[in-house]
């Protein structure tokens, strides 16, 4: 357990935790970040300059207050509460100081192609050897062990999707081609599955005093999202397709075309469907509805889709959502982000919240979530640029002078 914090003060369920990340774009550093928002203290290693470069500039970027390049949105979002130090792994001097890093922290979040800190010098026994309470968390993109001729491919968000067969049941029919799930979320369901990994292996490392090593491959836990796929296929040969936003069993779960806009709605079970047929004007009871309802594609399943099209497109999309949640059916408009942000719901629960960021000024977005009772999260700090905390990581937890990082900082090591 870290005792000697470098945050301000202490906060959230994850207080008097140390997380080292040393991966870049989303998954590996989405991870370490949710740690950071509850309370634990979160250094974030890039390489000396611009750091990561693949994600400090994606997308739409907003003007830096000291006229530096400009920042993505994204990384606004997702690089607060953390501490910012820069280190050139590919330098001899970079694996002492890092061993010496590792040695006083609880977790190490990483994304690379398998082998790359073994090269280093940074093999996973001479870390652990360092520090045997350590909890590794590896992400890669096919995994460290299996065939040899995945071992070095990369992978993004969309070819995790892909290859894991999240893409295959995502989109519309043939002939509309597969259809990737924004906005990465391929890699935002590897970073929560990964903070869950290393979680639980920090939680058996402080009961045991032992650390270990925790393999994740990108694909993975999009391939663990797909529900009786597989055994519908080993048990059965059944190969799922893509169906749109249509649910393959039951209906109505659509998107429906309303006036002004589109709404989701669905009701899955008996009660649900009589409420929606008599708030729609159809009789629950009449045998061509009851059949209609797991008979999609007969003739009494065509008219009921026809139906309810009809009825939504004769009205306003707020009118739709009114009515059919008056009538405890689900249903809600599709929201853009001006829609979300004029909500009432996301305004009382206070999702969006302002807070100070250390290379744009001020900024609004998205809060700390979930809410926790007793031990809240909190933001303390927003993003920062590569090597920000430098001087107060590597003086303040590694005891260097600063001749000595003055020294670092000229060799380019740091």
């Amino acid at each position: 357990m870290a005792t000697d914090s470098l945050l301000p003060e202490r906060f959230g369920p994850l207080a008097g935790l140390r997380v080292v990340c040393s991966g870049k774009l989303i998954a590996a550093p989405f991870a370490a970040q949710l740690a950071a928002q509850w309370g634990a203290e979160v250094i974030q290693v890039e390489p000396p300059g611009e750091g990561d470069i693949g994600y400090r500039h994606i997308g739409v970027r907003l003007p830096a207050t000291d006229g530096k390049a400009p920042v993505s949105a994204s990384f606004l979002q997702e690089r607060r509460n953390e501490l910012f130090v820069t280190l050139d792994f590919t330098k001899p001097r970079a694996r002492e100081l890092f061993l010496r890093l590792l040695g006083r922290t609880d977790l190490w979040i990483e994304s690379s192609k398998p082998g790359t800190y073994d090269r280093w010098g940074l093999d996973d026994k001479t870390v652990m050897e360092t520090n045997p309470r350590l909890v590794i968390t590896h992400i890669t993109a096919y995994g460290k062990s299996g065939d040899p001729d995945y071992a070095h491919r990369i992978a993004y968000d969309s070819t995790g999707q892909a290859f894991s067969g999240m893409m295959s049941q995502t989109g519309f029919p043939d002939p509309s081609p597969p259809s990737r799930a924004a906005p990465w979320t391929g890699d935002y369901l590897c970073a929560y599955f990964g903070l869950a990994a290393s979680l639980a292996a920090v939680f058996r490392a402080r009961a045991s005093g032992e650390g270990q090593a925790i393999d994740l491959a990108h694909f993975e836990p999009l391939h663990h999202t797909l529900g009786g796929t597989m055994i519908e296929y080993f048990q059965e040969g059944v190969i799922r397709e893509r169906s749109g936003n249509r649910a393959q069993s039951f209906q109505p779960l659509d998107t429906f075309r309303a006036k002004d806009g589109w709404v989701m709605l669905g009701a899955l079970t008996k009660p649900d469907f009589s409420r929606l047929c008599l708030t729609i004007g159809l009789d629950p009871e009449d045998p061509r509805w009851i059949k209609a309802q797991h008979n999609l594609d007969s003739i009494e399943g065509i008219e009921f889709d026809a139906y309810i099209r009809g009825w939504v497109a004769e009205r306003t999309a707020e009118e739709v959502n009114r009515l059919l949640n008056q009538a405890s059916v689900a249903c809600s408009r599709v929201m853009d982000a001006r829609d979300i942000a004029e909500n009432p719901q996301y305004r009382a629960r206070a999702i969006h919240v302002e807070w100070e960021d250390e290379q744009v000024g001020r900024v609004k977005g998205i809060g700390v979530l979930p809410r926790f009772s007793r031990t809240p999260g909190k933001i303390w700090r927003g993003s920062a640029r590569p090597g920000h905390d430098n001087q107060k990581v590597y003086s303040e937890l590694l005891g260097l002078s600063r001749g000595e990082i003055e020294e670092l900082t000229h060799e380019k090591i740091i």
